[in-house]
């Protein structure tokens, strides 16, 4: 019996091994980001229930119905927006503390995807809600509408980071040309953020990116004719993942090239 059980250890000690190592070998981080505690902020909305204005938001989304973040999207004050580095991460805000406050404080969970800049012309108590050193959400109104009766106009919240969960793996659109590389990053999961990034052309080793602004990181590289491989790295967890082959060697400004990895 003793045998037995020693048999069966050993194998379910080098299958964890074995699952271990593909997982790694494929690219995926462990998973260590988890829920921040809950901070004090206000928030206001933009735009009508259509959410239109939320199109073409700081962060280079885009349109955020195509790109996958619907309606559920916040501008951040500049604070929070971290010159570009809080693009992409998600978001639970539920009203506190006002009459305008649904029943039971609901929480929505939104993606950061726009900047909400400061207006000097205001004073900050007073219509500059998004001036220093001010946490502010500016919401998408159908998002605002999930919390808080809309003619509120602003209400006081409690907000905290969450892991973002998404389906699939990173999505890169590309711009530029053949010697200019500009690639943003969406689809992120858990911190849902990007701090560095790497590009491996099929002729070429790993090639720093600059952060360029909001999700976009680019390189100047004679990259044309060349399958292209990035590497990434989490600003929140610091973790390191390899897309390998993402763009055919036929890549071409506009598109956009999905990896089978993302973080978790």
């Amino acid at each position: 019996m003793a045998s037995l059980l020693h048999s069966w250890c050993l194998r379910f000690f080098f299958l964890v091994i074995a699952v271990f190592g593909t997982a790694m070998a494929a690219g995926y981080s462990t998973p260590v980001f988890r829920p921040t505690p809950w901070k004090l902020a206000f928030a206001t909305f933009y735009g009508d229930e259509s959410a239109s204005a939320t199109i073409g938001g700081a962060c280079g989304y885009g349109n955020p119905f195509d790109t996958g973040y619907g309606t559920d999207t916040a501008a951040l004050s500049s604070v929070l927006f971290n010159n570009g580095y809080s693009c992409g991460q998600c978001f639970q805000i539920r009203c506190a503390n006002s009459p305008y406050c649904y029943k039971g404080s609901p929480f929505v969970t939104i993606t950061a995807t726009n900047l909400c800049p400061p207006n000097w012309s205001q004073d900050s108590n007073h219509g500059g809600w998004c001036n220093p050193p001010r946490s502010h959400f500016d919401m998408a109104k159908p998002a605002f509408m999930k919390i808080a009766q809309w003619k509120a106009g602003i209400v006081p919240v409690m907000f905290r980071r969450v892991p973002c969960v998404r389906r699939g793996g990173l999505r890169f659109n590309v711009q530029g040309n053949g010697y200019w590389l500009l690639v943003y990053v969406m689809n992120v999961g858990a911190g849902g953020d990007i701090a560095n990034m790497w590009v491996k052309g099929s002729k070429t080793g790993w090639i720093s990116m600059s952060h360029n602004w909001g999700a976009s990181y680019q390189a100047f590289s004679a990259l044309g004719g060349q399958t292209l491989s990035f590497k990434l790295t989490s600003y929140t967890s610091h973790e390191t993942i390899i897309a390998y082959n993402v763009a055919p060697s036929t890549w071409r400004a506009g598109m956009t090239y999905s990896a089978a990895v993302n973080f978790h």
